[in-house]
């Protein structure tokens, strides 16, 4: 059953069709850094998803580029512990950023990844925006508000990302949905729509990907 797929404005069926033509276009892996000096060189613009370990960002890459193994998913939390950059059709550029918090890895790896996805969200010109994943089982936890701290004090854009919405019941979803759109409120470099997801079965994918086509290099 499908809840929302947007709490914000809906798209114009231009923009939708826009996606849908942008996100199946071909898509190619560029590059995985684990350090600043590594990062492949700004050449187009970029967005990126970001969020906690296991909260579902390769998930939401793979629905979003209609390839199940685009982007790697496990089981292990914490499994994807470097910056991975993708090209699309030559006019876009997505990054899968480690994931925060809990994760199956000496707490000096965790540091020095979590340093690094923090120094690409600060400095990093080409951002147009990060997309802020949240499970909705879980709700906004400390971890993501210090990212959203970190993105404010950079001015760097970020909207929230509601992922895995199969699994909650309407009125449990709804209590969530209220609660993050509260929150996020209070950001000043939040954009205001909340974005509704399921990778599982492609709730709000349309959707995202018509509003991700706009940051797309003509």
């Amino acid at each position: 059953m499908v809840y929302y797929e947007t709490r914000g404005a809906e798209l114009t069926s231009e923009q939708l069709e826009a996606g849908r033509l942008l996100f199946a276009s071909q898509c190619d892996f560029v590059a995985a850094a684990n350090n600043m000096p590594t990062l492949p060189p700004i050449s187009l613009p970029e967005v990126s998803f970001a969020g906690r370990s296991n909260v579902g960002k390769s998930s939401l890459v793979n629905a979003l580029t209609g390839r199940k193994t685009l982007a790697r998913t496990s089981r292990t939390p914490g499994r994807t512990r470097q910056l991975i950059f993708f090209e699309l059709a030559q006019r876009l550029q997505l990054v899968d950023l480690p994931g925060y918090g809990y994760a199956s890895a000496p707490k000096a790896e965790i540091k020095a990844w979590t340093d690094l996805t923090r120094k690409f969200l600060a400095g990093r010109t080409s951002l147009k925006r990060v997309f802020l994943l949240i499970d909705s089982r879980r709700g906004i936890g400390r971890a993501d508000m210090e990212i959203m701290e970190l993105l404010d004090n950079t001015a760097v854009s970020w909207a929230a990302v509601l992922t895995k919405a199969d699994k909650l019941k309407p009125e449990e979803f709804e209590v969530v949905c209220e609660a993050t759109e509260t929150t996020i409120s209070s950001h000043v470099a939040a954009f205001p729509e909340l974005f509704i997801t399921s990778s599982e079965r492609g709730d709000g994918v349309e959707h995202l990907r018509g509003h991700l086509a706009m940051f797309a290099k003509n």
